[in-house]
């Protein structure tokens, strides 16, 4: 099964790179594919949304942090994906 989630870069100030990876990885692991940028301090988001909605139709899971960075972005607006439902 394939997750998009984040992997931090940066040593002081955390950065991350949302990628496509299998989920029995690590999360500083070998990725599938890089598909975006994340910076919570400066508020920045970069999205490859073409390779986004790839993977989710392939079968892919969001994490939590991740599908709220997407709905920020309106992903989900377009596509009808089985979205995380938490409780």
């Amino acid at each position: 099964m394939v997750k998009l989630r984040l992997k931090r870069c940066g040593r002081k100030q955390p950065v991350y790179r949302i990628v496509a990876i299998d989920v029995r990885s690590r999360r500083e692991g070998k990725t599938l594919r890089k598909v975006g940028f994340y910076d919570p301090i400066n508020n920045q988001t970069s999205l490859n949304v073409p390779d986004i909605i790839y993977f989710l139709e392939k079968g892919a899971q969001p994490t939590e942090t991740v599908n709220d960075i997407l709905k920020k972005v309106n992903v989900f607006k377009e596509h009808q994906f089985n979205q995380i439902k938490l409780d």
